[in-house]
């Protein structure tokens, strides 16, 4: 099953994500859609499919090493605990292989984006994949890597002002950027994940 969140709650995008979420289920792209205020609402949600999740793909904002539901509800690479019990929950619902796709800005950028995603493949056992650019129409500095695998993106893509520990600016997206997609673009490339097993 390929589940899709989106952030209900943006008063200038979410009628787009709200849109393309549906283009996505009418193409078979993803299974189901659910627009949230929150994490715990995205995961109730999740929690009510009983077949094995093989992606999640979230659509909403982000910063480095961070994905928001409605501004200020934070995931990062250290939740608060009601988003751990969560995220328990949902690390036994999903299937061997299964992907965790952030489409928001700049989640996998700087120090604080490579540890999420280093993070958090390793604690849900799961493919994760993210963007180190801001994104929008065109989704730039695409990356992904499995469980046990370091990032082998630098920390400097996609900063514009700021060092990769204090980031301040993140480079738009544009075709001509690094492991660019766009919007409508549903796969990554398997050459796109991260190569080479660390032991972390």
């Amino acid at each position: 099953m390929k589940l899709l969140v989106f952030d209900k709650t943006d008063r200038l995008l979410s009628m787009a994500w709200r849109s393309g979420a549906q283009l996505y289920r009418r193409l078979g792209r993803v299974d189901a859609t659910f627009g949230v205020a929150s994490w715990a609402e995205a995961f109730a949600w999740i929690a009510t499919h009983p077949d094995p999740i093989d992606e999640l793909q979230y659509w909403g904002h982000g910063k480095w090493g961070a994905a928001f539901v409605a501004g200020s509800d934070v995931w990062t690479a250290h939740p608060d605990v009601p988003l751990q019990r969560d995220l328990e929950r949902f690390r036994g619902q999903l299937a061997p292989n299964a992907l965790i796709w952030f489409r928001t800005c700049e989640t996998f950028g700087a120090r604080a984006g490579i540890d999420f995603a280093e993070r958090l493949a390793d604690r849900m056992n799961a493919r994760v994949a993210g963007h180190t650019h801001v994104i929008g129409l065109h989704q730039s500095g695409l990356h992904a890597l499995s469980p046990g695998i370091a990032a082998d993106w630098s920390a400097t893509e996609g900063l514009v002002k700021g060092t990769p520990e204090y980031p301040e600016r993140a480079r738009r997206s544009a075709p001509w950027r690094p492991r660019t997609i766009t919007c409508f673009a549903n796969h990554i490339p398997d050459s796109w994940f991260s190569a080479g097993v660390v032991a972390r």
